[in-house]
């Protein structure tokens, strides 16, 4: 498999999983890459400190993928998985607002929905780098389902966050109409929604395929909507949203990949996180990365599910596993930023 793009100076690429440099020479022919799974947070491309408006959610979009390009550049096959918390939230608000007068969709069928339309957002902006770039790749967005236990109480049980902070009157009126709300790692009050583990991916053998030809391809988006097999009816919807990061994990395991570089709202892991002696960890192996989840340091926000997907990563075979701020995507997937989580000794 060769990738082509147009002429460009010799420069260095990057480092993959078994310590191996990779070089994309004059051209762009592909010496040698590997396979990369990139999940890029919800909050993100949409962040809580302003309006999640289209326009925001592009520019965020954009600015998220100069690693995109630099592993394309280099020749390494990507798939990218995003979060949709605050966009699926307020699509969950637009159905209630607009209910009068027209029927409102189920959560898992707007999983698929976000999966859509924030896909076709990455899509294009992508698409537009890479010909900037002078890289010449096919990208697409393929909706997958995600497969999960109908018996999981965690389906049953409202503890992840979705949407964007509530006012007090908004939080009144929801908890007034019986919707769960609490609160996320920042403190802000969230709608809660029900977040089952997932099992599998329904589509992977075909993401597989993609990937290994070349094409960037963004699935599982949101986390993908969540299925279960029913004995008589085959596979059935879930109206609960499932975490994108362990969903991320499971589709680098399925790809076989080198590197899950997990891109986020905030910059890394921390020790002591809330306190005065809080420090960013650079490198930590499983082991430690375990033993931090064991003694509570990382609660049950939003790191934990991060540290989890990591550590499930890189304990089935994966060379290694980054949590970085957006903005430092390029530097996170030369192991130079962010926090990094390997199998063996740091």
């Amino acid at each position: 498999m060769r990738f082509t793009s147009r002429p460009r100076a010799p420069e260095r690429g990057l480092e993959g999983g078994g310590g191996r440099l990779y070089l994309a020479p004059r051209g762009g022919a592909r010496v040698s890459a590997g396979t990369v799974v990139i999940a890029l947070g919800g909050n993100a491309l949409a962040p809580a400190n302003e309006r999640g408006t289209i326009a925001n959610q592009f520019r965020h979009t954009r600015e998220s993928l100069a690693p995109v390009v630099d592993l394309a550049r280099a020749g390494w096959h990507i798939a990218i998985v995003h979060g949709n918390g605050p966009q699926v939230g307020d699509s969950l608000a637009r159905n209630e607002l607009a209910a009068a007068e027209v029927e409102p969709l189920p959560l898992g069928v707007l999983v698929a929905e976000t999966a859509g339309w924030i896909g076709y957002m990455i899509q294009q902006s992508l698409q537009n780098a890479l010909a900037r770039g002078g890289v010449e790749r096919d990208v697409i967005t393929v909706i997958t389902q995600t497969a999960v236990r109908s018996d999981d109480p965690q389906g049953l049980t409202p503890t992840k966050p979705i949407g964007h902070a509530l006012t007090e009157r908004r939080r009144a009126s929801l908890e007034q109409r019986g919707v769960t709300v609490g609160q996320d790692s920042s403190g802000r009050a969230r709608r809660l929604a029900a977040s089952p583990m997932p099992t599998g991916i329904v589509e992977a053998a075909a993401v597989r395929r993609l990937v290994e030809a070349g094409t960037i391809v963004i699935a599982a988006g949101g986390g993908g909507p969540p299925v279960y097999r029913d004995p008589q009816l085959g596979w059935e919807g879930v109206d609960a949203v499932v975490d994108k990061d362990r969903t991320a994990a499971i589709l680098a395991r399925e790809l076989r990949a080198d590197l899950l570089l997990i891109l986020t709202d905030v910059d890394g892991v921390y020790r002591d996180f809330g306190t005065p002696r809080a420090a960013r960890i650079e490198r930590m192996s499983a082991q430690e990365a375990r033993a931090m989840i064991a003694a509570g340091a990382l609660g049950t926000g939003s790191m934990r599910p991060k540290v989890e997907a990591a550590l499930e990563f890189v304990d089935t075979g994966g060379a290694r596993a980054t949590i970085a701020a957006l903005r430092d995507g390029p530097a996170a997937m030369r192991g130079e930023a962010g926090t990094t989580i390997v199998a063996g000794s740091p």
